[in-house]
């Protein structure tokens, strides 16, 4: 008999993707959704959509009965104009009543997705999973006190659990790095600053892979994981390599950082009193300024998670992939 799987966020990029290698992989998986239609390809897939909240417990408990792994993706993500309460209520208690309600239907195992956000810009790059925390906004935050609950209600309530730190998602179907292909595609890419701090990114199937092996093995329980891909770079060379894969000339223009953190600042003190979303505003500058690299020697370990897709190969794909849906010429 397959075993039953309970995926939240089954409407976003990486719980999609999770939902789909789980179907492929003979599992039956059933998938949190605030909004059915946004998840209909799924459906067709074979994935039991179950409509309802994070925030509102009696919305899924009940689907949560006779499932043997939860994975529990969905997240509010960082972006203008969301009140901070919710980045708490979901990332933090949308949290507790995910464990609440597996616990409650005696789940099997659960595999919580934080973030490396968690520990925000790096000091001694790379980073393993013992660096310390160092939360740079109210996202980072709040997935901080996510994790940590998830890992204390683990010990307290002899709920089998792992926690995996996703490094920077990408691939078809990602949209946070659609941005920079569009800006590297049309020319208007500016580099802010040198280029180089380091940057690490995962392809999203690999990512999934490594989810799904954090719910099967026995060396996960207790444990947390940074789950990235086989390289990191400099941002420089990360912007020479989506030209690369575009087939666009490679941007050479750099900005000095100082003028946009002070424009950064103006244009938020004047525009969220207004609750209008800034043009441009300091924390865009972390991608520019900070050190992001990470260790994945503990999950190549101990979870014989290995990366397949390799950065050159990965940004070609997501390339086309963007010229295949037209996003890069909008």
């Amino acid at each position: 008999m397959a075993k039953k799987t309970f995926v939240t966020g089954v409407s976003g990029f990486t719980g999609g993707w999770l939902a789909k290698r789980l179907v492929e992989q003979g599992y039956d998986v059933r998938g949190l959704v605030r909004d059915p239609e946004k998840a209909g390809h799924l459906k067709d897939l074979g994935v039991t959509l179950i409509k309802g909240d994070l925030r509102d417990k009696n919305s899924f408990k009940s689907a949560v009965q006779g499932v043997d792994v939860v994975f529990h993706v969905a997240a509010a993500y960082r972006q203008e104009g969301i009140p901070n309460k919710f980045f708490w209520e979901v990332n933090l208690d949308g949290t507790r009543n995910m464990l609440e309600a597996a616990k409650e239907a005696g789940v099997k195992r659960f595999v919580h997705t934080s973030t490396v956000g968690v520990q925000g810009e790096i000091a001694n790059p790379p980073a393993t999973e013992d660096a310390p925390f160092n939360p740079g906004d109210v996202y980072q935050e709040s997935k901080k006190a996510g994790e940590l609950l998830a890992r204390k209600f683990f010990e307290e309530n002899d709920l089998p659990g792992t926690v995996v730190r996703p490094v920077g998602i990408y691939g078809p179907g990602d949209t946070r790095f659609l941005k920079i292909f569009k800006f590297v595609y049309n020319g208007k890419f500016r580099m802010i600053g040198s280029g180089k701090v380091l940057y690490h990114l995962t392809f999203v199937d690999d990512l999934v892979q490594g989810i799904i092996l954090a719910g099967e093995k026995d060396e996960a329980l207790g444990q947390v994981y940074t789950i990235g891909g086989p390289e990191f770079t400099t941002l420089e060379r990360l912007v020479e390599m989506i030209a690369e894969a575009l087939q666009v000339p490679v941007p050479k223009n750099k900005l000095p950082v100082w003028p946009f953190w002070i424009a950064g600042l103006l244009c938020e003190g004047i525009c969220r009193p207004l609750r209008i979303e800034p043009p441009i505003y300091r924390r865009r500058l972390d991608f520019f300024t900070k050190d992001r690299a990470f260790d994945i020697s503990k999950a190549r370990r101990e979870l014989g998670y290995e990366p397949k897709v390799d950065l050159k190969t990965g940004l070609k794909i997501t390339g086309d992939w963007y010229k295949q849906m037209g996003w890069l010429d909008k």
